[in-house]
């Protein structure tokens, strides 16, 4: 490691662009990891404040929440300790009195019983009692709707006044909001439907394991699902998620091989060096170490630049911007970087032990 550490102050403009790439490149990777982890925030965040076991849909919706066409008596036919109905709607927003299709925010929209349990916590206000209130996420509020507002949503000529506020929360990568049942089916057919006809989306089971739950239902249209296995199912998210990930491992290569090539160009311009070394008795391990040493060192100082980098950039990014780091993956993606930029430099290795003393002297 001594040698190393001289070396690398001894040719310190070369060894700055050496760590200058392991920089960029680990920047890209954490700012991909932060992008593909805000994403999968936005699309499955308000699947996830249900804190729920599973979900029951029809069974020819194919794990699509909107698709699912399930009415209120089917809640009989679903044996569990916790189970809510549960209404979708996708669409567009806007405050009362600004009418631009520029002011329009999209939203998605689910309809509860007001003694929901899904219902996500409030922050300020309070939950809907009656029809015509409902419950908007802080990232609405950021957009400009506030406690109290009048908004309309989609072709519904009643206003809906805005009564509480959640912490962020988003469905499909949209702010996501909350109202009671019947106003759900006024937004989506127009009236509300009572009875045990009234449509609804799902049922959303807490408290009650996936296969513990028992369907009764004699005409087989239900189908169960685990959380995970309909959050994989969102429109969407496998794929993003499929997508940045595969650029982010194809960094791990393209560092490995950048930092390969770089240490072994280098290590073919010391090759008189190391004849001399090992003339003087220096052994082929003792080299080896020190080449190993390095490319640690230059992987961890890169590694870090990178992260801190990652986190100023984090400080200015726009609130729009589906950005949220993982600790976690960031330290594993750390490591993993670390460890390619050392086998990286392990591709010279071979070259370091056949180099023959007497012709890297000129003997």
């Amino acid at each position: 490691m001594f040698l190393g550490l001289e070396e690398m102050k001894f040719f310190k403009l070369r060894y700055t662009l050496v760590i200058g790439v392991i920089v960029l490149v680990a920047y890209v990777a954490f700012m991909l990891s932060g992008l593909a982890n805000g994403l999968a925030q936005g699309v499955r965040q308000g699947v996830d404040k249900w804190n729920a076991t599973s979900i029951v849909l029809s069974e020819d919706a194919n794990k699509s929440l909107n698709a699912s066409s399930l009415v209120m008596d089917d809640l009989n036919q679903v044996e569990a300790k916790q189970k809510e109905p549960l209404g979708q709607y996708a669409g567009a927003l806007n405050k009362v009195g600004q009418n631009k299709d520029s002011d329009k925010i999209n939203i998605s929209l689910f309809g509860v019983k007001e003694d929901s349990s899904i219902k996500p916590e409030l922050i300020e206000g309070r939950y809907f009692k009656a029809s015509g209130e409902i419950i908007i996420p802080q990232n609405l509020v950021d957009k400009g709707i506030k406690l109290g507002d009048s908004v309309k949503i989609g072709k519904l000529d009643e206003e809906l006044k805005v009564v509480g506020i959640t912490k962020q929360n988003s469905f499909s990568i949209v702010p996501l909001i909350y109202t009671s049942i019947d106003q759900w089916q006024e937004l989506k057919f127009g009236k509300i439907i009572e009875g045990k006809q009234a449509p609804i989306n799902g049922i959303v089971v807490r408290s009650t394991k996936t296969d513990s739950i028992k369907l009764t239902d004699q005409d087989d249209h239900l189908a169960k699902y685990g959380i995970e296995a309909f959050i994989q199912k969102l429109p969407g998210y496998s794929e993003q998620n499929l997508t940045l990930n595969a650029m982010i491992y194809f960094l791990f290569v393209i560092t490995a091989a950048i930092i390969g090539i770089f240490i072994y160009v280098m290590t073919l311009q010391k090759t008189s060096l190391f004849g001399v070394m090992k003339a003087q008795g220096i052994s082929n391990g003792y080299i080896i170490k020190s080449i190993i040493a390095q490319t640690f060192i230059l992987g961890v100082i890169g590694v870090l630049i990178g992260v801190v980098l990652t986190l100023l950039t984090n400080l200015v990014l726009p609130s729009a911007m589906p950005f949220e780091l993982d600790s976690m993956n960031l330290l594993i993606y750390s490591l993993v970087l670390i460890v390619v930029a050392v086998l990286g430099g392990v591709f010279s290795i071979r070259t370091v032990t056949h180099v023959d003393p007497m012709k890297a002297i000129g003997g």
